[in-house]
């Protein structure tokens, strides 16, 4: 499901460009082939965060019955009928996010943390984010 939504955030790298802004990737993990196969779909760089810091002290993760929440199979659904499929290697139940960085003080400009597997961000509200981002001089 995260390709489907790396795919989308990609499609806004022209905008991004345009606003100075990076778009960037941070994974938790590099299993198998797992950066290849989500380099088609993401236009960013990829960085992989083995210590997971970036995920932070205390990871939100999905247990097992996640997979018995309606909206979870809405979503695997809706990237399967979109051509998306996912793999079932390596750690699959730690919830990801993202997130909008202005430099310095500005801060998190946007946070979007999945609440459950699939939940992706809305890229009306990224893109609207990072037009408030304040370029450093």
């Amino acid at each position: 499901v995260c390709l489907q939504e790396a795919s989308e955030l990609s499609s806004l790298k022209p905008q991004l460009e345009e606003l100075g802004v990076p778009l960037v990737a941070v994974v938790k993990e590099n299993v198998g082939t797992e950066i290849q196969d989500f380099r088609p779909h993401f236009a960013g760089d990829i960085y992989v965060d083995e210590k997971k810091h970036f995920y932070g002290p205390l990871q939100r993760r999905m247990g097992g019955l996640g997979f018995i929440r309606l909206g979870v199979w809405q979503n695997f659904m809706r990237a399967w009928k979109s051509g998306y499929e996912g793999n079932m290697n390596g750690e699959g139940f730690i919830l990801g996010g993202v997130f909008v960085i202005g430099p310095g003080d500005q801060g998190i400009l946007l946070e979007h943390k999945e609440k459950e597997f699939g939940d992706k961000v809305d890229t009306a509200n990224v893109l609207k984010a990072a037009r408030k981002i304040v370029p450093r001089e």
